[in-house]
């Protein structure tokens, strides 16, 4: 049994991972091997993720103390919080996967997006989300489109110089040949 120097010792750590973490995905992990766990876990930290089995008791004191409210319903059972530090979507994605492939085993019970709690459909919502790279590649794209118009405008206007200084030279000539 942990001493209460220890439980505090948790207590601050759990509150730090809740403040550093982006999105925090609570999961119900009833009969899931060690294995699956080792797998999950593994899959977890390539993403920049954690896995971390906490009690409940001292999960609810660490969201009171930085100020999540209505996290307490979700933290009953075994439960296993997922910590997503640099994308908040990759954390969800890995879960939301796990969950499908293990049946009822690995059950999302909610999360904390940005210091929130979401429900589980919200946590799904988020899994869908495209990768980062995708997003921001799109946004990209949505910003160059209209600065190639631009690009497009402009050197359609220098064309259109060009061939008016062309015809003019032209002209020149012409009234230069019929003079001589």
């Amino acid at each position: 049994m942990p001493t209460r120097q220890e439980k505090e010792q948790m207590v601050t750590e759990i509150k730090e991972r809740l403040d550093k973490a982006k999105v925090v995905v609570l999961a119900d992990y009833s009969g899931v091997t060690v294995d699956e766990v080792t797998k999950l876990r593994a899959e977890l930290r390539k993403a920049g993720c954690e896995l971390k089995v906490t009690k409940n008791t001292l999960t609810k004191i660490a969201a009171d103390e930085i100020g999540i409210e209505g996290l307490d319903s979700f933290l009953e059972g075994p439960t296993v919080m997922t910590f997503g530090y640099d994308d908040a979507v990759a954390a969800a994605k890995i879960v939301n996967k796990y969950s499908k492939d293990l049946k009822e085993k690995l059950e999302i019970k909610a999360g904390v997006l940005e210091g929130s709690v979401v429900n589980v459909d919200q946590i799904k919502e988020l899994a869908e989300l495209p990768p980062r790279e995708e997003l921001l590649a799109k946004v990209v794209g949505g910003m160059q489109a209209p600065l190639y118009g631009f690009a497009n405008v402009l050197s359609a206007n220098l064309r259109d110089l060009v061939h008016v200084v062309e015809a003019v030279r032209k002209k020149k000539e012409e009234e230069e040949q019929a003079a001589s």
